[in-house]
């Protein structure tokens, strides 16, 4: 049995605000089957202490970058985790990395360079009994566990660094050099010096026996300068040490036989009752063309500016746009204004019941991100033969089959991919998306072929699993 450590800063159902948790939530079930016992190292955040019900205190640290802290051993929501309670740290309420300013927490470094170092601990000296072979660490928040590894005797532990979103750097001032207790003399370009700052991503990247990131495509993508973020050098050098592997889905939270936030989808008119309960629910009238989501963070990044400027080519058509999110302040004023048209409505915030609902009950999710690691929503919208249109980049461009005239022609379709990113292309791939609703044998056969794509965690975690045994042989 392989023997992993989850080093997170986020894990779903626990604790979430995006993909990250719910790779960490979802990998150790869907590896369990292939012999790997995944333990889940999380800060305990108010949430994570109050569902860990039987937590017993493993190990004590008298100064853990600024107060005293306990190790917890135990389960939650199905998980065996180890969790670090330190209230000086993690005991405040809300987003697990800003304030209710909106801005991160001016002690983040510390934070996070805690939940590194303990990692680096248990990796080096074992807890409750049990010791990895493997630390696999996910983004910046636990970049500093190979930087820390340095520090102690554990020279037959192997380390992963997945990398969700590389435009999330970790960055501190060389002044914090000391509190965070790093290795000064690695503190330049082949370290974790990263354009004069420190950057916890730069040391787990160079540090790190191995590198993932969450889809082939975007594996790629960070190679080049229009998408490594500064990065691309570093990118470049390690590539031997590069595996895109493809996030998946929890098919069991995401089932729409099964889903109790929907009503029943796969008796006949299943889509359809959906589609009228959710119009509903927003106040949005009958309409000829396609009802379309998007459930999505309001950035920059997610091309939701781009979104607006295209909408006329959907409305015009006679579809229709129902949005949930929030984000980026300008950009929520800017859908709020929208939406005071009678066919686009928006919900500023998030609802997971909702965000179920909406997959079930739109024709078309929309994703017209300027760059995606993976992304899940599209991935949701193929699950519920929720048509994607999304974006030529990173995982989107490597779960969504675009429906060219050869790939219509075919029947193979899954989705409508359009490229450049740009406004203008995204108008002309709605004007696309509606042509194609408007002939209902075509679409029925794009949603049949959306719902029969493979989304779950199946060939994922057999790609993790070969990767650890790969690293546990290979020394």
């Amino acid at each position: 049995m392989m023997r992993v450590l989850s080093v997170a800063s986020e894990c779903a159902p626990l604790v979430k605000t995006g993909g990250l948790a719910d790779v960490a939530g979802a990998l150790p079930a869907a590896l369990a089957a292939r012999d790997v016992r995944m333990r889940t190292l999380l800060p305990g955040y108010p949430a994570v202490i109050g569902a860990l019900k039987d937590g017993a205190a493993v190990q004590t640290f008298d100064d853990l970058f600024g107060g005293p802290a306990t190790l917890l051993a135990g389960r939650a929501a199905g998980l065996d985790l180890l969790v670090i309670d330190a209230p000086h740290l993690y005991a405040r309420p809300g987003n697990p990395y800003l304030g209710p300013d909106g801005r991160d927490w001016p002690d983040n470094p510390e934070r996070f360079a805690a939940l590194s170092w303990v990692g680096a601990r248990i990796a080096a000296d074992g807890a409750a009994e049990w010791r990895p072979q493997i630390v696999h660490g996910h983004d910046w928040q636990a970049g500093f566990v190979t930087e820390y590894l340095r520090q102690m005797p554990a020279s037959d532990v192997r380390s992963v660094l997945t990398i969700h979103n590389i435009a999330f750097t970790g960055n501190a001032d060389p002044g914090r050099l000391h509190a965070l207790r790093l290795d000064p003399a690695r503190f330049h370009s082949d370290g974790y010096e990263y354009w004069g700052k420190i950057s916890a991503l730069k040391a787990g990247l160079v540090g790190a026996d191995a590198l993932t990131t969450v889809s082939p495509t975007y594996a790629q993508e960070l190679m080049t300068p229009e998408f490594g973020m500064g990065l691309d050098g570093v990118m470049r050098h390690r590539r031997a040490a590069l595996t895109g592997i493809l996030n998946g889905i929890d098919e069991s939270a995401w089932d729409p036989a099964t889903d109790p936030a929907i009503t029943n989808y796969r008796r006949p008119r299943g889509k359809a009752a959906n589609k009228a309960a959710l119009r509903a629910e927003f106040g949005l009238p009958d309409a000829d063309g396609p009802l379309c989501v998007i459930i999505s963070r309001m950035t920059q990044q997610k091309g939701l500016d781009l979104l607006l400027e295209a909408l006329p080519a959907l409305i015009d058509e006679g579809g229709q746009l129902a949005v949930l999110g929030s984000g980026d302040p300008q950009l929520e004023n800017a859908f709020r204004a929208a939406a005071l048209a009678d066919h686009i409505a928006v919900r500023i915030g998030y609802d997971e019941a909702l965000s179920h609902r909406m997959i079930a009950g739109g024709d078309a999710i929309l994703v017209p991100s300027r760059f995606e690691p993976c992304g899940l929503t599209q991935l949701y919208g193929l699950r519920y033969g929720t048509v994607p249109l999304v974006a030529l980049t990173g995982g989107l461009a490597d779960t969504v089959i675009n429906a060219s005239p050869a790939a219509l022609a075919r029947g193979v379709a899954t989705g409508i991919q359009f490229s450049p990113v740009d406004a203008a292309t995204l108008r002309n791939a709605l004007s696309r998306l509606c042509t194609l609703y408007k002939t209902p044998q075509t679409w029925s056969r794009i949603q049949a072929n959306a719902m029969a794509q493979p989304v779950g965690w199946d060939q994922s975690a057999q790609a993790y699993a070969d990767l650890y045994a790969g690293l546990t042989t290979t020394r």
